[in-house]
């Protein structure tokens, strides 16, 4: 069946191809690159699209998509064909399941880029609120149930008494971003674990763990501000009081709005980041299917112009990329070009 669904998609593409002219017009399907996903990859892909226009006039510009992490995956797996995006932004990597699902819908060549690496930052604006942040008081300040206790903490003060006392506000990622994937795996559960009893409950009791461990707040201390961290930065520059939770590239982006605070002492710093000094560093990826690479005009080109520029000196980084080390640099850029598929094996 997926072969049947695949050869069909090929055979449509071929003739919409066979349709366009030398400018990248067409009567077809689809004639340019479809991207979705990742609110904070989304600055880097819309500028690799730049480039890629830049560079090959002959084809269209691509669309691309903030859809979140997890809501582009699934648009991504929802099966071959142009009706389905080319590719998924993705600022963690896909999960076991979403793989597996992607399967079920007969998406089952795909292949896995990690474009570089960004930090998880805490943020207040410039001159408002000084924090000296843990994993173990973030999670305190805005869990559901920190330890399984009731949350009774209104101000910083009641999570740790070295902290001001002000209102904790936290603007955040809503649960389908991979911003909050991050935050659950780097911080909260980091937190959570504090507590010895909270490694007996997840032998015990793996839902309630989740529940316990990744549940944050819903009381309004915690504000879910959507898919868009341009607007979590316009939200805390305009409140000294409230704290800001996105990707390092935003703080690059908005430096003379907003400022980085501390978490476990390390500022979060490209050369923090990249070192492993600060704790809240984190892979990005793109994901492509590999059926579309000869039936979407351009596709291949797009791909190659994230090689191009995802290194140390590369345009990415101009802009807030944090490369990653050179032997991962070198494996992603064979896999760029010689389009290697996942086997899904490694995925948790």
């Amino acid at each position: 069946m997926k072969l049947t669904k695949t050869f069909a998609f090929l055979a449509i593409s071929s003739l919409a191809l066979a349709a366009c002219d030398n400018t990248g017009g067409s009567g077809g399907a689809r004639d340019s690159v479809r991207v979705v996903g990742s609110s904070t990859v989304f600055p880097f892909a819309k500028k690799v699209g730049e480039l890629f226009a830049q560079a090959n006039p002959g084809f269209k510009a691509p669309l691309i998509e903030s859809t979140g992490t997890g809501g582009g995956i699934n648009l991504f797996c929802s099966g071959v064909g142009p009706s389905t995006p080319d590719i998924a932004n993705a600022s963690r990597r896909m999960k076991a399941s979403e793989f597996e699902g992607c399967k079920a819908n007969g998406v089952t060549d795909i292949i896995e880029l990690q474009v570089g690496l960004d930090g998880l930052v805490f943020a207040s604006a410039q001159g408002g609120i000084q924090l000296n942040l843990t994993p173990e008081i973030v999670y305190k300040a805005i869990a559901a149930r920190p330890f399984g206790q009731e949350q009774t903490a209104q101000t910083w003060a009641d999570v740790d008494p070295s902290l001001p006392a002000e209102p904790i506000l936290v603007y955040g990622p809503p649960s389908t971003s991979g911003t909050r994937d991050s935050l659950k795996e780097l911080i909260l559960e980091v937190g959570c674990k504090t507590d010895p009893a909270m490694a007996a409950l997840k032998e015990s009791d793996e839902d309630e763990y989740d529940k316990v461990c990744t549940e944050v707040r819903s009381d309004g201390k915690y504000v879910d501000q959507g898919e868009q961290d341009n607007l979590i930065v316009q939200k805390i520059s305009g409140n000294p009081k409230a704290v800001g939770i996105f990707g390092y590239s935003f703080l690059e982006e908005n430096s003379s709005k907003v400022q980085g605070l501390p978490v476990n002492g390390a500022a979060p710093t490209m050369e923090n980041v990249t070192s492993g000094n600060y704790p809240a560093a984190r892979e990005m990826f793109i994901y492509v299917k590999q059926a579309h690479l000869e039936a979407i005009p351009g596709l291949k080109q797009f791909l190659a112009e994230w090689a191009r520029n995802w290194g140390p000196d590369g345009a990415l980084t101009r802009i807030g990329l944090i490369a990653s080390p050179e032997a991962k640099r070198t494996a992603m850029e064979k896999a760029a070009t010689e389009f290697t598929v996942m086997d899904g094996s490694e995925l948790k």
